[in-house]
Order: structure tokens, then sequence, then C-alpha cells
């Protein structure tokens, strides 16, 4: 047995957040209409980041939150700081949780750090976005978590 079935089971056993249960079916299937959909329902995000765990590139999922969460800061000095903590994380070279973006949107990220923008992950988020769309989402609707969910006797 792989270690991603026992992520799985702990999902459904476990699951802290009591989100296999609130999630309603029809949220479910509107996640297999299009990615985009997944990414703003309700539970989507969350229980796609299970999955990512599962194939070990939930840094992506993590990222692409980070981002959109510092698009709202206001503040210039928090700006900062959680742009410096971001570019720790997920874009320099050998960072805990790095994400795979080419070398011109991590180096012009690296560039602008010092006085970052709301824009200034936005490259990034797309590339970032762009793989989870193309490669992890069409495995995400094949896996045993997406088919659990769809076909769990309803109450």
């Amino acid at each position: 047995m792989s270690p991603n079935i026992c992520c799985l089971c702990k999902l459904f056993r476990e699951d802290e957040n009591g989100i296999t249960s609130k999630v309603s079916l029809e949220e479910v299937l509107q996640w297999s209409q299009s990615f985009e959909k997944l990414m703003t329902t309700k539970y989507g995000p969350i229980i796609y980041k299970s999955y990512l765990k599962t194939e070990y590139s939930d840094e992506n999922m993590e990222f692409w939150l980070a981002c959109e969460t510092y698009k709202k800061i206001e503040s210039r000095r928090k700006r900062i700081s959680v742009a410096r903590k971001i570019l720790k994380n997920y874009i320099q070279p050998q960072a805990p949780k790095e994400i795979n973006i080419d070398s011109p949107a991590r180096e012009a990220i690296i560039r602008n750090i010092q006085d970052p923008t709301q824009s200034c992950f936005d490259e990034a988020q797309k590339i970032v976005y762009m793989h989870m769309e193309r490669d992890s989402y069409p495995r995400f609707l094949g896996s045993e978590i997406y088919q659990k969910l769809k076909h769990r006797p309803s109450d």
C-alpha cells in the first residue's frame, strides 16, 4: 500500500474539519466542470490541497493561496513583510517549499522584492495555476479522494 492511500484514509477517517461531510454532492460535481470551478467553490481548494499532498505538490496550492491573501494587503509595511516570507518559503532557490517556475519569473520577483507591489507574484501565480490545472487537476478527477466524494451515500 502506497503512502498516498494513507493520506486519503486519514482525510476520510479523521477529517478534523468535518469537510467531507459538509461538502454537498452538487459542489463536488461542479469541480469536474472546470479547474476554475474547483478553485472558486467553498471546499474545492481545501479538498484539492489534500489531494496535492498525496502527489507531494501541495506547495503549489499553498503558494497560490498565499498570493491570494497577499494581494488583499493594504499596508505597505505588512506587504513587504509578507512578500519576503513568500520569497523565502516558495521562490528562492532551495526554498523549503520551492515552486516550479521559470528563471525569468523567479528573477523578476527577487529583483522587485525591495518594494513589492500587490501584483509582484502574479506571473509566478499564473504559472503555478497552470501547472495545477494541466497536470494535477485531471489526475484529481480520477483520484480515489474525488471518486469517494462523488459516490458517497447521501444522508
